[in-house]
């Protein structure tokens, strides 16, 4: 059985879906299985299975890049301001400027952006109104989009001021970790939130995530991170989907909770708030650009010890999704092994690299 052990967890912990011991019990008979089979299959058929499980280890670590790419084209160092002149990018490695930094990845979002947008700037303005010492950046990194995302997003630039919101157009698609990235590598916030294009998450909510954030002081190294999680709309949202769909939900909860991700019972909600030195940190070393990247950067948010919170949203299903469902989770899986196989052989190392 030890022969299995390198997918295994650290530690084994309750997953989301099912009680502790139903899920030790899927663990140990999956490996004794693995072993039995091995043991009555004949010696060729045997090195055949050890072959492709040495051969996939090999694959994740001559394929995996050392460093996590954080290239910048010409035209991705400057914001576009109100009156259509380049104001240059900050880094996140500057001190911090501004209390709130919102990074909001979009893809082809002309017409779901403005939604979100109209409910995030409003509650924020009203704080402001509150609290004049409170202040705030809307970073919206268009993702190489094909549509009018840009000049959507431009819209609230000219309404509001280049202070408050900012446009990042990135020369090509990136992928949402990588939109997410180069939104936080230009951020000026002592805090910075994730949140996604459509609005899905109640943004009102970030008041839930800061709580959460704040429950975790004192802050080791000034870092932490708190997650908003759909967890607890878990079974409403099972009555509405496919019976395939809820497949795939619960068999890649299950490859994240087996090879990455313990705590965490929500790791994809796009609502997740972080301190600057932990955002700093963990996308310094992030190198997953596409869907698993909240995956990967938990990961490393657990390697470095980070404390993380778990804290309910009101989420609402919002029509136009980008994830298509069975080719997207076979992305995510493959993702998720090799974040596993590359930390675990040394291809992925916690060397972090300055943005700009």
């Amino acid at each position: 059985m030890s022969r299995w052990l390198l997918l295994l967890p650290s530690e084994t912990r309750s997953c989301p879906q099912y009680s502790p011991r139903i899920y030790r019990t899927l663990c140990v008979m999956t490996l004794h299985f693995s072993d039995r089979c091995l043991g009555t299959l004949n010696l060729s058929a045997s090195h055949h299975l050890l072959d492709l499980r040495t051969s996939i280890t090999i694959v994740a670590h001559i394929t995996a890049t050392k460093m996590a790419n954080l290239h910048r084209h010409e035209e991705e160092k400057f914001f576009m301001n109100a009156e259509g002149k380049k104001e240059s990018i900050p880094s996140i490695h500057d001190p911090p400027t501004k209390e709130f930094s919102v990074v909001v990845p979009s893809y082809n979002e002309e017409d779901r952006l403005p939604l979100m947008m109209d409910e995030a700037l409003d509650y924020l303005e009203k704080r402001q109104k509150r609290d004049p010492t409170f202040t705030y950046e809307v970073i919206v990194v268009d993702d190489g989009s094909k549509d009018q995302t840009t000049k959507v997003a431009m819209k609230y630039c000219k309404k509001y001021g280049s202070d408050k919101v900012r446009v990042l157009t990135l020369v090509k698609n990136r992928g949402k970790g990588g939109a997410v990235k180069m939104g936080v590598f230009s951020s000026r916030g002592e805090k910075i939130l994730m949140a996604d294009a459509d609005g899905a998450t109640k943004f009102a909510d970030i008041e839930k995530v800061e709580e959460g954030l704040r429950n975790l002081q004192p802050w080791p190294d000034q870092m932490a991170i708190a997650c908003g999680s759909r967890a607890h709309l878990e079974q409403d949202s099972i009555t509405q989907r496919s019976y395939f769909r809820t497949l795939l939900m619960y068999g890649f909860h299950f490859l994240v909770w087996f090879l990455c991700v313990k705590e965490i019972r929500d790791t994809q909600c796009g609502f997740k708030l972080l301190t600057r030195e932990a955002a700093s940190r963990t996308f310094s070393a992030l190198h997953i650009e596409r869907w698993a990247f909240d995956v990967e950067l938990l990961y490393i948010a657990q390697l470095l010890k980070i404390p993380i919170a778990e804290v309910a949203v009101n989420w609402t299903e919002i029509d136009g999704s980008k994830l298509v469902p069975f080719w997207s989770w076979l992305q995510m899986g493959r993702d998720l092994l090799f974040i596993r196989l590359r930390y675990l052989t040394g291809a992925w190392r916690l060397e972090t690299s300055k943005s700009n």
